[in-house]
This record gives structure tokens, C-alpha cells and sequence, in this order.
């Protein structure tokens, strides 16, 4: 019988003289010790190597390599407005204007993180989420890098972990060398290095959208994936990692979507539709938190998008939780990327 770790903040969590031991799964009544806790860093940054526990989705990681990221929160501007007004504001996210006020971003450390398979099924997350277009032009193939994460330093419980494989990872023995003499005990071996000098226009991560709404925060990370030559014109590609969480005591579902997609070109979009990637998921209690990503593509190198998800909460009350406005910005192609992956 497989205990597999978990950690969920609502849920009960044993700590035995810096031990770590968690709840079953399921069915399953037995627990399990799967390592020790480590002193969470309030400074500085983790190391390549180092072993965590995810804070919210509670999946076993190890860190590649860290991202610093300018982290853009609109709660504090929308603060200020509500201040400032004697009016309403408005909630309904479909005015353009909200795009071009100015939020100071702060400079803020997340990592590239694997994620051990044997959670992957039972975390309320995509697990192959880094996707990038094909290294040929005349490839029109989606890859994805399975089992990657992006993980923001306070989301991050270090551990030392007490089994003799710490990670199950198909990257894991590709990307890291067990060393007994360093502290975390694994580091990084040429190919990881390659890896992410290859791959480094398509891992990238530098801008990060927060807001939150009666209790719901969405964050937004976009990332640029390449463009495409397609009848004299050139078609560019990004991704967005959406993560939605609930905030509040009230369980909350997720019922629709509404984004609004505006492009240099001068052209402007609105899509409409039930739920997310084929989802509408509930944020409780037990599960407060769900990632998704997915794609978008424009006919010029940069844009907008900014939208809403109308929100269900347990009583009945339903309201638009705003998406926070996002830039999708190009940069100049240097050819494909390699890496080990497999097409979608």
C-alpha cells in the first residue's frame, strides 16, 4: 500500500520533533514518515537540489533552478481607488482602461520545481503545464515538458526526505547528482545546465498578476512561446498559468469564464464559455486552490488579455471575480528548443 505525501493546510498534519508525517489518502488509515522539516528561509533562496513540500497543492518537489519575477498586485491599487471614489468602481473587468493603470511590481523569487509522479494524480494541478511550439518551422506541434512546476518562495516547506529514492521523476537522475558532502545533498549535473540555457526563452518567467475578488485571488503568469510563419504572416503563441484560490470560508465554484482579448493589430476578442479547460472547480475548504493553463495565439507580436470568472459561492450568491490585465509581450525567436519531452 503506497502512502503518498500530502500536505493541505485544513487538514490535520503531524509534527514529531521536526518530523514529518502525513494523512492518509482515501481510503488508506496507515501513516506514513516521509522525512524531516527543515527551517523555511524568511531570506535569501533555496538552493538547486533542494526537496520541498508544495504549501497549497502538497505534492513533493525538488527545486531545478530559481526565477526572480516582478509580481504586479492590483488589490493595492483597487484599494486606493475604492479610497479615493465616492462612487462605485468597477467590477466588471471589461473596461480597457483598467490595463493601463500602473501597479508597481516587486521583485519576488520562484522556482522551477519537478514534481514526484507519484502525487501528480492526486494535486489540483496540470502537471504538464510548460508547453512550447515545435523546434521545425514547418512543425505546427504543441511539446510539453511533463511534471514542472512554478512555485513562489512562500509557498515552499523545505524537508530532508528519509527514503532512499527522495523523488520519482523520469528528469530526476538526468538533472541532479546525489552528493552527501553538500547541503541539499543533490546538485546540478551538466545536463541540467544545458537544459535550461537551451530552453531558457521558452522557461522564462518574469511577470506575475495578482487581484483578488470577494475572497478569490487569481494569479496570472504568461509566458511567450514562439511564433509561426503561416501564409505570408506570422502568428505568435503564449501560455498562461492561471491559479485561482479561495481565500475565505465559503466553498466557491467556478461556473464561467469571459475574457476579453485585445491585440495590436487592433483587433479585440471576447470568448465566452462554461467553466475552465473543461472544468468547473469547486474551491473549499479541503481543496482551496486550482492551476490550469492554456493558450492563446495573435496575428501581431504583442497584446492584452483581462476578463472575469463568474463565481458560485455555497449560499447561492454568484459574482465575477476579475482576472487581473496581463501583457502578452513577443521576443525575437532563436530557434526551437530542445528538450526531453513528448508532443500533445
Amino acid at each position: 500500500m503506497e502512502i503518498l505525501l500530502r500536505f493541505v493546510p485544513t487538514n490535520p498534519l503531524r509534527l514529531t520533533a521536526s518530523r514529518l508525517i502525513l494523512t492518509h489518502v482515501a481510503n488508506y488509515t496507515r501513516l506514513a514518515e516521509v522525512g524531516k522539516l527543515e527551517a523555511p528561509k524568511t531570506s535569501g533562496k533555496y538552493e538547486t537540489g533542494q526537496l520541498i513540500l508544495h504549501k497549497v497543492f502538497g505534492y513533493r518537489g525538488v527545486i531545478l533552478f530559481p526565477w526572480l519575477a516582478r509580481v504586479y498586485d492590483r488589490d493595492a491599487i483597487n484599494k486606493k481607488e475604492t479610497a479615493d471614489s465616492s462612487g462605485a468602481t468597477d467590477t466588471s473587468g471589461d473596461n480597457l482602461s483598467n490595463v493601463g493603470k500602473e501597479v508597481k511590481g516587486r521583485t519576488h523569487t520562484f522556482y522551477q520545481v519537478l514534481i514526484d509522479t507519484r502525487d501528480a494524480p492526486y494535486i489540483r494541478a496540470q502537471t504538464e503545464a510548460v508547453t512550447f511550439l515545435g523546434n521545425q518551422e514547418s512543425s505546427r506541434s504543441l511539446y510539453a515538458i511533463p511534471g514542472l512546476d512554478y512555485v513562489a518562495h512562500d509557498d515552499i516547506i523545505p524537508y530532508a526526505s528519509v527514503e532512499r529514492v527522495p523523488l520519482q521523476h523520469e528528469l530526476f537522475d538526468k538533472f541532479l547528482m546525489h552528493n552527501p558532502d553538500k547541503d541539499p545533498p543533490f546538485i546540478a549535473q551538466e545536463t541540467l545546465r544545458a537544459w535550461q540555457k537551451k530552453n531558457h526563452p521558452w522557461l522564462e518567467l518574469s511577470d506575475v498578476h495578482r487581484e483578488t475578488t470577494e475572497g478569490v485571488r487569481v494569479t496570472v503568469i504568461p509566458f511567450y512561446m514562439g511564433s509561426r510563419e503561416s501564409q505570408n504572416s506570422a502568428v505568435y503563441w503564449w501560455r498562461y498559468c492561471i491559479r485561482l484560490e479561495n481565500l475565505g470560508s465559503q466553498a466557491v465554484q467556478l461556473r464561467e469564464r469571459h475574457w476579453r482579448i485585445f491585440s495590436l493589430s487592433g483587433t479585440l476578442e471576447t470568448v465566452r464559455g462554461r467553466g475552465v479547460v473543461g472544468q468547473e472547480p469547486l474551491l473549499a475548504r479541503h481543496a482551496p486552490a486550482f492551476q490550469y493553463s492554456s493558450h492563446v495565439s495573435l496575428q501581431a507580436p504583442s497584446g492584452h488579455m483581462w476578463g472575469t470568472f463568474r463565481m458560485e459561492r455555497e449560499d447561492g450568491y454568484t459574482f465575477d471575480c476579475r482576472i487581473p490585465p496581463f501583457s502578452l509581450e513577443s521576443k525575437p525567436d532563436e530557434g526551437g528548443p530542445v528538450a526531453p519531452s513528448t508532443p500533445t
